[in-house]
């Protein structure tokens, strides 16, 4: 192991359990530092806790009354881990596929959760038939989905509306919001 290996180890093994003696605390960026021994990817440490550790670590992209630079973590229960087997050029494909929205609630990433307005959005990569179910990793079987849904969609498989039962669910609105989703579409697809 080098020199750099075990710093970064030491780093995100200090972290971790300052982490966990300040469950439910919203620690500031530059405690965080100072807590890693002042190395410069202390944010990577943090960034490995959340991805391979599974520490649901929150900052401003997640709730919208944490600050740049604030982090918190709810609980010291980590989430199952996984290792990263979707290279980024599969992420970003499927991100840009599905047009940087939920494809479960619609939500779009960086803007308000529109079922937890406290939230902004972020979206992460999850599987359409999950691989505890024999699902894959490739990009037919991957779909954006926000971080609300993804916590609530362990192993389910919800299907898409078709265009029959869409339209209806449009005719059914009011004018006002039948002309909102008007709008969405030519954004979207950038017509005039």
């Amino acid at each position: 192991m080098t020199k750099g290996s075990k710093t970064s180890n030491g780093a995100r093994t200090k972290l971790r359990l300052f982490f966990l003696n300040h469950v439910g605390e919203v620690l500031e960026a530059e405690q965080l530092r100072t807590v890693a021994g002042g190395i410069s990817e202390w944010a990577r440490r943090i960034r490995e806790l959340r991805t391979e550790e599974g520490y649901q670590i929150l900052t401003h992209n997640d709730r919208a009354d944490l600050k740049p630079g604030q982090y918190l973590l709810e609980t010291p229960k980590p989430q199952p881990a996984f290792a990263r087997e979707i290279s980024k050029e599969t992420r970003a494909y499927v991100l840009d596929r599905n047009g940087f929205t939920c494809q479960m609630c619609g939500a779009v990433a960086g803007e308000p959760h529109p079922y937890d307005p406290t939230r902004k959005t972020r979206l992460h990569i999850g599987h359409i038939i999950d691989k505890s179910l024999g699902g894959s990793d490739e990009p037919a079987n991957l779909r954006a989905i926000c971080s609300v849904c993804n916590e609530g969609a362990s192993n389910v498989t919800l299907t898409r509306p078709d265009l029959q039962k869409l339209l209806v669910q449009i005719r059914r609105a009011t004018t006002a919001d039948q002309l909102e989703v008007l709008e969405w579409l030519r954004k979207k697809f950038k017509a005039s």
